[in-house]
């Protein structure tokens, strides 16, 4: 299906939940809201459903104005951050009841196929009350996508499990997408997860749309700093600067070669993502050097916050290293790896894909 926003917003008295919008989905493709806490994401999927009516603006499906019509007279599928059950159902029939409300044939193997894949195949005669908050949701999973709706919106469905199930689910709903004629629209605050899924990103902040498109583009090239800052964790090391025909000056005095990313001399920011940042030289590299302030360890990888004359930097490196605190450390980067925003915050100038 074809989902066309047009000049969409949302107002509550004289709050406005989301500022006027456009947004055409690339249908059959899984679109990722992505924006932290209160930035317009449950907002936005509720006018997508019909579940809310916008303030201003029109909701179309291929074409058709949709904008007045109620949830309950479109072939959508919904699931929330807190799962919605049949609490006298058991798990096989919370899950056959979107298919046996249209009378399809082969349900058991339907059923038993996609709760195989969401791992709660042993819970298939249990009621949802005798499973735990993980088991309950992917229920609701299983549910969803056994309906096969046209458009199914997903809002935050995984950020209720424990971190290696929801690692290991989302490359199941990949497959499970990729395989499946839906159009998804998927929530979320987690910059890696819009990664792993792929597809489309629309980054939302304060409830604007600030940019949509391909996942891997909206990452590399984010057309301002609203967008770097809402697609990295941890956020973009921001540092202010002056740039000329030359190159860029940093606080510290030390000049980055950069011709031509200017007119004429103007002060800029460069952005610099935490995972650019080693403590291993290469040639050609960009010497910061500072203290550290503080070293934690998740999961395979060190995050260390070094004071240099530059401000705080985060680098996220590889592996588990041990630092001090107050250990004098020097971090490299790639010249190549350097965004640069004009004074407005628009993009000026972002890596080359293969070092980004």
């Amino acid at each position: 299906m074809q989902l066309t926003l047009e000049k969409l917003s949302k107002q509550v008295g004289p709050t406005p939940y989301l500022y006027p919008l456009d947004l055409t989905l690339v249908p059959g493709a899984v679109t990722v809201l992505l924006g932290a806490t209160q930035s317009g994401k449950t907002t936005l999927m509720r006018l997508m459903a019909g579940l809310d009516k916008p303030s201003e603006g029109t909701v179309r499906v291929d074409g058709a104005d949709v904008t007045g019509v109620p949830v309950r007279q479109r072939n959508v599928a919904m699931v929330y951050q807190q799962f919605i059950n049949y609490p006298s159902m058991t798990v096989f029939d919370n899950i056959a009841s979107p298919l046996k409300l249209r009378g399809e044939e082969g349900i058991d193997g339907r059923v038993r196929s996609l709760a195989a894949r969401l791992h709660i195949e042993p819970f298939l005669q249990r009621l949802p009350a005798e499973l735990s908050g993980g088991q309950q949701q992917r229920v609701a999973l299983a549910r969803a996508l056994a309906k096969n709706a046209p458009l199914m919106l997903l809002d935050e469905p995984l950020v209720n499990l424990d971190y290696k199930l929801r690692e290991g689910l989302r490359d199941e709903l990949t497959q499970l997408f990729a395989a499946g004629d839906s159009t998804v629209v998927y929530a979320t605050t987690e910059p890696t997860e819009a990664l792993l899924l792929g597809g489309y990103t629309a980054v939302l902040d304060a409830g604007e749309l600030l940019q949509y498109g391909p996942t891997a583009e909206v990452f590399h090239r984010p057309k301002s700093i609203r967008v770097a800052r809402a697609f990295s964790d941890p956020p973009m090391n921001l540092i202010a600067a002056r740039a000329d025909a030359q190159g860029l000056t940093l606080p510290s005095g030390a000049v980055l070669p950069a011709p031509g990313v200017v007119a004429q001399p103007s002060s800029v920011t460069i952005g610099l993502r935490a995972s650019a940042l080693r403590v291993d030289p290469r040639p050609g590299d960009m010497a910061l050097r500072g203290k550290v302030e503080l070293a934690e360890i998740s999961g395979s990888d060190t995050f260390v916050h070094v004071d240099t004359a530059e401000g705080e930097l985060v680098a996220q490196l590889t592996g588990v290293h041990r630092f001090g605190l107050g250990e004098a450390v020097t971090l490299h980067v790639s010249p190549g790896q350097v965004y640069v925003f004009d004074p407005a915050g628009a993009l000026a100038r972002a890596p080359e894909a293969r070092s980004a």
